[in-house]
C-alpha cells in the first residue's frame, strides 16, 4: 500500500499513525518508517514542525541569537531621540525576520525527511472515532491505524483572570507578533525557563523588564551558585525581579500600556505584559475520551516507562506527557515509542540529560547540585573555571561566564557540571560524557589536552583546581 503525501491520496489503514509533527512525532514516525512500517503524520494546517518550530524553541532561540548579533553591531553614538526610535524599530524587524527565515528553512527540513523516509503527511486536525479510528478534518475517509503515537504538545496557559488582548497583554506565542518597535518597558509574569529566556533578552536591548514570580528563587532546579550568578548578570541588564509575589490581576490600561496587580498592594504598569506561568496539553479537540482515555487537569496524558497509555496501542510522547518538557528528551521518547510499539529493543531513557537554558548569559548543567548532594549526605569536592582566566573569554569579551564541577573526592568522579556564560549549552556535553564513564573522571580532563584558546579547556582549569582542592583537604 503507498502513503499519501499533502493530500494526493489518503491512507486508510496505517501500522502507525503520529498526531503531531514537533520534534517527538518527527523521531517517532521516522524511526517507524525505518523499520519498514506504513507511517503517515497528522499535523494542522501551516503548522509542520508542532511548536517547536513554530512558536518555541527554534524561533525563541532564533531571537537569541539575533540578539546577540544586533548586540555587537549596536553603533555607540546613537542618541538623538528619533534615531534611537528608528534603530529599535529596525532591531525588531531585524529579529521577527531572521526568525521567520529560520522557522520556513527548518519546515522545509522537516518536510524533506518525511518525503524521503516516506511518511505521509495528513494536514488537518486529529480526531478519535474509536481507540483505532481518527477523523481528521478535510478527509473524506477516516484513517485506521494498528498503533497511534500522540504527540500533540502544548500551547501556552491563558487563564481566564488575564485579559489577553494580544498586544498589551500577550503569551509566549505573542512575542513573535509584536508589531512595533521594542518595548521600553515590560512585566514578565513567570520566572520559568520561558520567562527569564526573554527577561534576558529584551534586558539585553534595553528594555526595563519586570519579573513576577511567586517563588524565593528563579530556575530553582539550578544550582544555586548559578542561579544566583544569572540574576545578578540579568540586574545588571535592566531586569529587575519581585519574587514572592502573588499576581492578583492582569489588565490592560490602553492600547499602549498594562497593568499587573500584585497581592501585596503593588501595580506595574508597562507598555506590554508577557504572561508565560505554564503550559496546557493540547489535547482538546482530539476527542481522547471515545478511546478510554482521558487528560488531567493540564491537558496531559499519563503513561508508563515504555511511554504506552491505559491503552495498549496508544502511546504519547513529549510535552504532552509533563516533564521535564525539553525538546531533546522529547525526540528521544519518540524513537524510543516507535520501538516499543513494535516490540523492537530499545536501550532505557538515558540518565544523563543536559539542560540547557537559552537566555542571556547562557546556562548548561547536566548531573546533581550542591544542593542534592548535600541533602544526599555524600561528600563532594568543586573545581571551578571563571571566563576571565581563560584567553578565549577574554577575546570574545565575556569575563562573566564560570564552569563548576563537583567531583567525589575518593572516587574521583564527576558528579555534576554547571556552566554560566557563552557556550555553556555546548560544554555541558562534555562533562555529560565524562561522568558517563563513572569513577576517575576527574582524572582524564586534569590530563586531558584541549585546544588553545577555547572555552573547552575550562574543564583542565576546573579539574586542576578540584585536584588541588582534594590534596588540601588530606593534609594532616
Amino acid at each position: 500500500m503507498g502513503v499519501a503525501v499533502s493530500g494526493k491520496m489518503r491512507p486508510v489503514d496505517l501500522d502507525l499513525l503520529v498526531i503531531g509533527s514537533g520534534p517527538s512525532g518527527q523521531k517517532a514516525a521516522i524511526q517507524a518508517a525505518k523499520l519498514g512500517k506504513h507511517v503517515a503524520v497528522a499535523e494542522r494546517r501551516d503548522r509542520l514542525g508542532g511548536v517547536s518550530i513554530h512558536t518555541g524553541t527554534i524561533p525563541s532561540k532564533t531571537l537569541r541569537e539575533a540578539v546577540l548579533d544586533v548586540l555587537a553591531q549596536r553603533p555607540l553614538d546613537v542618541l538623538d531621540p528619533t534615531r534611537i526610535e528608528e534603530a529599535e524599530q529596525l532591531t525588531l524587524h531585524q529579529l521577527m525576520d531572521r526568525a521567520s527565515r529560520v522557522i520556513a528553512a527548518e519546515t522545509a527540513v522537516v518536510r524533506e525527511q518525511f518525503r524521503r523516509n516516506r511518511v505521509g503527511l495528513l494536514p488537518g486536525e486529529a480526531c478519535f472515532e474509536d481507540e483505532h479510528t481518527v477523523r481528521i478534518t478535510g478527509s473524506e475517509e477516516p484513517i485506521r491505524a494498528e498503533r497511534i503515537i500522540i504527540a500533540v504538545g502544548t500551547r501556552p496557559a491563558r487563564p481566564d483572570t488575564v485579559q489577553f488582548d494580544d498586544r498589551t497583554i500577550i503569551d509566549s506565542d505573542g512575542v513573535l507578533r509584536l508589531e512595533h518597535r521594542v518595548p521600553r518597558t515590560m512585566t514578565i509574569v513567570g520566572a520559568g525557563v520561558i520567562g527569564v529566556e526573554y527577561a534576558s533578552m529584551f534586558g539585553a536591548l534595553g528594555t526595563k523588564v519586570t519579573v513576577v514570580d511567586q517563588r524565593e528563587r528563579v530556575l530553582n532546579f539550578l544550582d544555586s551558585e548559578i542561579g544566583e550568578a544569572f540574576q545578578y548578570l540579568l540586574r545588571r541588564r535592566n531586569v529587575t525581579f519581585r519574587l514572592r509575589e502573588k499576581v492578583s490581576a492582569v489588565e490592560s490600561v490602553n492600547e499602549r500600556a498594562a497593568r499587573v496587580s500584585l497581592a501585596s498592594g503593588k501595580d506595574i504598569v508597562s507598555e506590554t505584559v508577557l504572561y508565560a506561568v505554564g503550559r496546557q496539553g493540547d489535547t482538546d479537540a482530539l476527542g481522547l475520551e471515545r478511546t478510554g482515555l482521558e487528560a488531567n487537569a493540564r491537558g496531559q496524558i499519563k503513561v508508563d516507562a515504555e511511554h504506552r497509555t491505559t491503552v495498549p496501542h496508544i502511546f504519547a510522547v513529549g510535552d504532552v506527557v509533563g516533564p521535564p518538557g525539553l525538546a531533546a528528551t522529547a525526540m528521544e521518547q519518540g524513537r524510543i515509542a516507535a520501538l516499543r510499539a513494535f516490540d523492537q529493543p530499545v536501550t532505557r531513557d538515558p540518565a544523563l540529560v543536559p539542560t540547557g537554558v537559552y537566555a542571556v548569559p547562557e546556562i548548561g548543567m547536566v548531573g546533581a547540585t550542591e544542593e542534592q548532594l548535600t541533602d544526599e549526605a555524600r561528600p563532594y569536592i568543586t573545581g571551578i573555571a571563571r571566563w576571565h582566566e581563560l584567553a578565549r573569554g577574554l577575546m570574545t569579551g565575556d569575563e562573566d561566564g564560570m564552569l563548576k564541577l563537583l567531583v567525589d573526592p575518593a572516587e574521583r568522579a564527576v558528579l555534576g557540571v554547571h556552566g554560566i556564560g557563552t557556550s555553556a549549552t555546548e560544554l555541558v556535553h562534555i562533562g555529560q560524557a565524562v561522568m558517563a564513564q563513572g569513577p576517575h573522571g576527574l582524572d582524564f580532563l586534569e590530563t586531558a589536552v584541549f585546544n588553545y584558546p577555547t572555552f573547552a579547556e575550562s574543564y583542565k582549569v576546573a579539574a586542576l583546581d578540584a585536584s588541588n582542592r582534594i590534596r588540601g583537604s588530606q593534609i594532616g
